[in-house]
Parts: C-alpha cells; structure tokens; sequence
C-alpha cells in the first residue's frame, strides 16, 4: 500500500488548513461538499509537495489563481488517482489506452512530459503512468509538486499548468484526450493571459471520467460544480 505524505508551507493569503487534500470518503460527505459554496476556498492550497498513496480514493486538488502566465482553472480541481490500473497488470499501456478508450477518452501518445511548464487552454488531459516515476510541477511555477508512480493517473483540467521536473529513466505515461477535441498547447505567456482564460471558461464538460466511467471522478466532483454555470457538454 502506498504511503500518501504532503508538505505543506501555508501562504499568509490562504487560510492554514489541517488538511488541504481531500479525500472522499463516503456519500455523506460528498454530499457536504457539493452542497456547500466554500468547497473552493477549502481546497486552495499553497506550496509543497505531494506523493500519491495512502488511499486509492483520487485526491482532489483545486489550482484556482492563474500564475505569471498559466490561467489555471478557477472551476475544477485536478484529480489525482493514486494506483488506478492493477496492481499485478504487466502492460500497463494496453490498460490505460483500453480504459481510456472506454470511457470516451482518445488515446494520443506515450511519452514523457514537457521539461517546461504548459498548458492546454481548449481541452482537459489525462495521464495513466505506465512506467517509473517522475516529479510533475502543476499550476506553474507557483503551484505543486506531485510524485507519481507507474500505475497511478492524473486528470488535469484545462489550464492548468504541468511540466516535468525529474523522472526515472523508463517513466512515460499514455496521454488522452475527450473523443473529438484536437488539444492546443501553450507556453507560460503573460501577454496572452487574458485570452487564456477566456478559452479556458469555454471548454466543454466530458459525461464520462477518464477512469472511473459514469460513476466518481469528474463525474462526481467536477459535474455538481457546473450546474450553476450551466455549461456545453461533450
């Protein structure tokens, strides 16, 4: 079983919170969180580091502030799902890319991450680490720093900023996109914020979670945040 560890170094703009990464539970507190209009101020986070485990439940992480030139995503938390494919799985691309595929989820690549920070201002992106670790910065040079592990997987939603720190020599992940979107990358650019994050409140909301189908994930966490917003589907 994996061992979840956070360190955390509270900004004077957040509240210090006992416990910033959240785990669901049970159906009692989901539905707390949904019903309640503080759910975003309770996720902000500060700086520091994450490493997946302790829990297969996903960890919810909301990057709201844009950073320099990464317009993050005010509206949904990343979702992280520690250990998501099998444990004695021996092909891990073929599990993701088939779960993926599933689940209303094109497959695009297997590789490694950009060594520098990026964005998708059009589209959300799913991860399924298929080998060795890396350290992934998310929200910029701001934000997060996450240890993932070959069998984890990581939902990230558009805007948010990702780049690759370190890594093992072997780590690649399978990288999928909602059937039907062609992803648009960008770069850390002040002067093009604005327009970042315009694109970014106009991306349209998956019905399936990458992993987890029509039941937990973004379908559980992500759609009761759009009701108000009445967003486009895809």
């Amino acid at each position: 079983m994996y061992n979840c560890e956070e360190s955390l170094q509270p900004s004077s703009k957040v509240p210090q919170l006992a416990n910033s990464l959240f785990q669901i539970h049970d159906n009692r507190r989901r539905r707390m969180l949904h019903a309640s209009c503080s759910l975003m101020s309770l996720m902000s986070f500060a700086a520091g580091t994450l490493m997946t485990g302790a829990s297969s439940q996903p960890h919810y992480l909301l990057l709201s502030q844009p950073d320099n030139g990464v317009p993050n995503n005010v509206q949904f938390p990343l979702i992280c799902y520690p250990q998501a494919a099998p444990r004695d799985n021996t092909n891990l691309v073929v599990w993701f890319e088939a779960c993926f595929s599933t689940n209303q989820w094109l497959p695009c690549g297997r590789y490694p991450l950009h060594p520098y920070t990026h964005f998708h201002p059009n589209t959300h992106e799913v991860l399924g680490i298929c080998a060795g670790w890396a350290e992934l910065l998310f929200g910029g040079d701001n934000g997060r720093m996450m240890t993932v592990h070959a069998g984890d997987a990581v939902l990230i939603p558009a805007g948010v900023g990702h780049k690759q720190v370190a890594a093992s020599d072997d780590f690649f992940a399978v990288v999928a996109y909602p059937c039907g979107v062609q992803p648009e990358t960008q770069r850390d650019d002040k002067a093009l914020l604005s327009l970042a994050l315009e694109a970014v409140k106009q991306v349209a909301m998956p019905q399936t979670d990458p992993l987890l189908g029509d039941e937990g994930g973004l379908v559980e966490i992500w759609h009761p945040l759009t009701r108000a917003g009445n967003p486009q589907d895809i």
